[in-house]
């Protein structure tokens, strides 16, 4: 569908019927394109509506290659400005210029994040809960609302449900290659995000209302993923000796580790991590099926599951091992770790601002990656310092953000607090004399208190000594077991 469907219908229509001369978008022309697939017209015949649409995204496509940049952000610069990412549209128009597939991909990656986290924006001005997924928040009551019931059906077809043209999740989960979605839906996409703009404007003004952004994630767990070496030139070097030579990498995927090594070279870390983090999805997806030898599964492997669909335990876990396992579910799944990949896909994190040692982070878990599935990767390792350091760092790794981790992390820091207990000044009598409720007790029973209180905090230090036989000092005890 993505590759060739909207291809495949020649007559295009006259640019004038889509865009008015001033840059405003007929929407009434764009959504006559529609197909419906019951006589009640509830539901989109999504295969109808993209065949028909190409034509349409074609005009806007050759629309667009005519324009400079300085033209089309004169012209549609200002209806950009609700996403709260007018540079970013820019950036896509300049990627589509250059004719670059990893360039228009990575660009629709972060088009539909920021499109998606704009459109949730829009959503609780009006609403309450801003649904999670994306199919979810275009199809509600809440945008139909603002833009319109027919403008929602219309990036229903673009983003909204696995059979349509699915483009977000496509790229995002590594699917798409390089090449194989056409730009000119990054064309229509651009176009459509310009034409929500001007409908806002409109909605904003006649209900006296403002849109206020949400304010963004904030990678606050940067010290605790602090595990590996910083990425340095050597390393990325390293990396693309071997990602050629690696069977964690899908041939026609290689554009993308290429540029995202590249991206980390030219400090653009978001993109870089933007590039990576599909593809060790992808990466993941293939190693399941060659140690699980089910190679039709390419594209529907459940790689976190504990069984497969015949009973047969899934084998990827081992073949991994429990510490890259560890690193992946730290930086993925567990909620109060970074949960990269949702936060960065549905828009929360701002790209401008995003730091180097994430993206330091998610390229040794990539070289990892890459190294683990080398064939010869022990002698590779041995030989390349920087690599076997790497490799080093991984040996030990305990879980940071599972409950378990975060509970030990806990006790660690009451230790700690413990320790210190003799250092603080204790009141003398005459002072604990004064505190309210202290007339209630005898002298004899304020000493009885005092000891008490002195012999448990005396019997919980003693037998915390027994437990980690080192004088307060439970670190070694803890890392041992987590």
């Amino acid at each position: 569908m993505v590759c060739s469907l909207g291809l495949t219908v020649l007559n295009r229509p006259e640019l004038e019927r889509i865009i008015t001369v001033s840059g405003e978008i007929c929407w009434e022309a764009i959504t006559f394109y529609l197909h419906t697939s019951d006589a009640e017209k509830h539901d989109l015949d999504y295969i109808e509506s993209v065949r028909s649409l190409g034509p349409v995204c074609k005009t806007v496509h050759l629309y667009l290659l005519s324009l400079s940049t300085q033209h089309f952000n004169n012209q549609y610069g200002l209806w950009f400005k609700w996403t709260n990412n007018r540079e970013l549209f820019v950036e896509a128009f300049e990627a589509i210029r250059s004719a670059q597939p990893t360039a228009v991909s990575l660009s629709l990656m972060k088009l539909t994040a920021c499109l998606e986290r704009a459109l949730g924006d829009v959503f609780l001005m009006i609403g309450n809960e801003c649904p999670f997924l994306l199919r979810d928040l275009l199809a509600s009551q809440e945008l139909a609302a603002v833009f319109g019931q027919s403008v929602m059906n219309m990036l229903r077809v673009f983003l909204g449900s696995p059979t349509s043209l699915n483009l977000r999740n496509i790229l995002w989960h590594g699917f798409a290659a390089p090449s194989e979605i056409p730009p000119m839906y990054t064309s229509m996409l651009l176009l459509l995000t310009a034409g929500l703009g001007q409908i806002l404007k409109d909605f904003l003004a006649r209900n006296n209302l403002s849109l206020l952004h949400r304010p963004y994630f904030q990678l606050t767990q940067l010290k605790e993923l602090a595990v590996f070496p910083d990425i340095n030139e050597e390393a990325i070097a390293a990396a693309k000796g071997i990602i050629e030579k690696s069977d964690f990498v899908v041939e026609i995927m290689l554009p993308y580790w290429k540029d995202a090594l590249e991206a980390y070279k030219d400090q653009r870390y978001a993109d870089c991590t933007i590039l990576l983090l599909p593809q060790l999805e992808m990466g993941l997806r293939k190693h399941f099926t060659i140690v699980n030898n089910c190679p039709n599964r390419l594209l529907t492997a459940e790689m976190l599951a504990k069984y497969l669909d015949n009973g047969v335990i899934n084998h990827l876990p081992s073949a991994l091992g429990d510490p890259i396992m560890e690193i992946l579910w730290d930086l993925l799944n567990h909620q109060e770790g970074p949960r990269l990949r949702d936060h960065l896909s549905h828009g929360e994190i701002d790209l401008k601002l995003f730091p180097r040692e994430m993206a330091s982070h998610v390229v040794a878990l990539a070289i990892i990656l890459l190294h683990h599935c080398h064939r010869g990767a022990n002698g590779i390792a041995m030989e390349n310092e920087c690599l076997r350091t790497i490799m080093c760092s991984t040996h030990l790794y305990c879980s940071r953000f599972h409950p378990v981790g975060r509970l030990k992390q806990q006790l660690r820091r009451c230790l700690e607090s413990l320790q210190k207990w003799g250092e603080i000044p204790r009141p003398t009598l005459e002072q604990a004399s004064d505190r309210p409720g202290s007339d209630c007790l005898s002298p004899a029973a304020q000493t009885v208190h005092r000891c008490l209180m002195e012999g448990l905090v005396s019997a919980l230090i003693n037998r915390l000594k027994m437990v980690y036989d080192e004088d307060l000092n439970p670190f070694h005890y803890l890392l041992a077991e987590a």
